[in-house]
């Protein structure tokens, strides 16, 4: 006789901790079969959606004869809510391994740090995160050109992880891309030299794909990759660097040096806007040892380009009796750093060292060694240099007056009370005494710039800061040096 029919017997599985969010998987196979036709008042569809909902309830699973999945015989334990940032749905298209922006602290604040050097701005790179996101957080998204945010609370930079794609001439000629999927090697690849191509993790681990640590132990300053031929400012971001790390032992390594030679040869410096030239220029000058911005130049090929006013002075002769290095260039250089130490980080100061002996390279050749006439005939080059870069006004006119007055300012033990005293006016010294302390400062950089005078006083400085007193009356020295 058939045993009479029994229904199973009913196992509830005592509740489990779940996963912080799981994917809400319905039922397959021949219980959800069954149960769809247990439910046939209702719309396949519904039911489709609530399936998960509806195997969670111990009263439906007992009717249906059905085990109750893990977590739901207890109907006193809340379900706890995934929170927003974590929760998906079965059709979305997360992949299982994704992962959360990560932030990195790249290029200038890495470096200094492993040189050793005051730590200056921080700037950061996000990997893995959209704009959106960024605009959600609160940053404040500055400029057009490139993916850059704010800090709500800090104001650092935060810029996006990019690519660079050479698109046409000039540094404004790319095409830049900051998807999500830009890695940070790709973004540190696009950087100029190695050694601002490392990036530092929030554990302080350092990322180096191109050995610039390696480079900094070496005090090398070398290009990343092929793609540093691309952007003329590049050039100019060297020869900056030079006259920042020279004093560390820098140098410009020998195949970044072909690389920038061959910029200049196929006409990429001449795509260089004149405010980008000029806001590099300024920043060089202020640097430790500007004298290594000109030498970089010049040995890539670019100051010809750029200053051909102040290429010319190379090669020029001087008296040795006044100049024993014999080369208006080599003076230039020993004055620019003259100026360095004498008003340090002072950009017009060097600036107008920079151009105060233009004169010198129009010197006719029979008139060599000497240059008379020099001070009077560099004013017009100045000028045009000036006009050239859109230099501002304040830098211009220290830039003229120490070209004009310089010699006047070596002869103050010669000049009588009245033309000292108009030797001020025309520098409109006493309405503006600052511009008086900074020609004193070009004059001494240029009087200490000859070899072997390093150290030579120059009591001229004293002597113009007292004829700015209030009332005091101007009463030249007698045993002041001419020269």
């Amino acid at each position: 006789m058939r045993p009479r029919w029994q229904p199973p017997q009913l196992v509830v599985e005592q509740p489990q901790r779940q996963a912080p969010c799981p994917v809400r998987t319905p039922p397959t196979g021949l219980r959800q079969r069954f149960l769809l036709r247990a439910m046939g008042h209702l719309r396949t569809q519904r039911a489709r959606l609530s399936l998960g909902g509806f195997m969670r309830s111990p009263s439906w699973a007992t009717r249906a004869g059905l085990p109750c999945l893990p977590g739901s015989a207890s109907l006193a334990r809340p379900r706890t809510r995934c929170p927003p940032e974590h929760r998906r749905t079965v059709n979305e298209s997360t992949p299982d391994n994704a992962v959360s922006p990560r932030t990195y602290l790249v290029g200038g604040a890495v470096r200094d740090r492993l040189l050793g050097r005051p730590a200056g701005d921080r700037d950061w790179v996000v990997v893995g995160a959209t704009q959106e996101y960024m605009r959600e957080r609160g940053f404040r998204a500055v400029g057009s050109d490139f993916p850059v945010f704010l800090h709500p609370q800090t104001g650092e930079e935060y810029a996006l992880a990019r690519t660079e794609r050479k698109s046409g001439r000039g540094y404004r000629g790319f095409v830049v891309d900051a998807d999500p999927s830009v890695t940070l090697e790709d973004d540190l690849g696009r950087r100029d030299l190695t050694i601002n191509a490392i990036a530092e993790d929030a554990q302080g681990r350092l990322v180096d794909p191109f050995d610039g640590v390696a480079d900094i132990e070496g005090r090398w300053l070398r290009h990343v990759g092929p793609a540093f031929v691309e952007d003329p400012v590049r050039l100019l971001r060297v020869a900056r660097f030079a006259a920042r790390f020279a004093p560390l032992g820098f140098r410009v390594a020998p195949e970044t040096m072909a690389l920038m030679q061959a910029m200049v040869r196929d006409g990429e410096v001449d795509h260089l806007v004149a405010e980008r030239v000029w806001q590099e220029m300024r920043r060089a000058l202020g640097e430790a040892q500007p004298s290594a911005f000109i030498a970089v130049l010049r040995e890539s090929g670019a100051l010809a380009r750029l200053l051909p006013e102040v290429d010319a002075l190379f090669g020029v002769p001087e008296k040795r009796e006044h100049h024993p290095e014999g080369d208006s260039g080599v003076h230039l250089g020993l004055v620019l750093d003259q100026a360095a130490r004498l008003a340090p980080g002072d950009d017009q100061v060097a600036f107008a060292a920079l151009l105060h002996d233009l004169g010198k390279a129009l010197t006719p050749d029979r008139a060599l060694p000497a240059h008379h006439g020099h001070e009077h005939a560099g004013v017009p080059l100045v000028e045009a240099v000036c006009e050239r870069y859109k230099v501002p006004a304040e830098y211009r006119a220290l830039a003229v007056v120490a070209c004009r007055e310089h010699l006047n300012v070596h002869r103050l033990g010669e000049l009588r009370p009245a033309t000292l005293h108009d030797l001020i006016e025309r520098c409109d010294g006493f309405r503006k005494p600052a511009r008086i302390e900074r020609l004193a400062r070009v004059c001494e950089a240029d009087a200490r710039g000859r070899l072997g005078r390093a150290d030579a006083p120059y009591p001229q400085v004293a002597l113009l800061r007292e004829c700015l007193v209030p009332r005091r009356r101007c009463a030249p020295a007698t045993s002041l040096p001419t020269g």
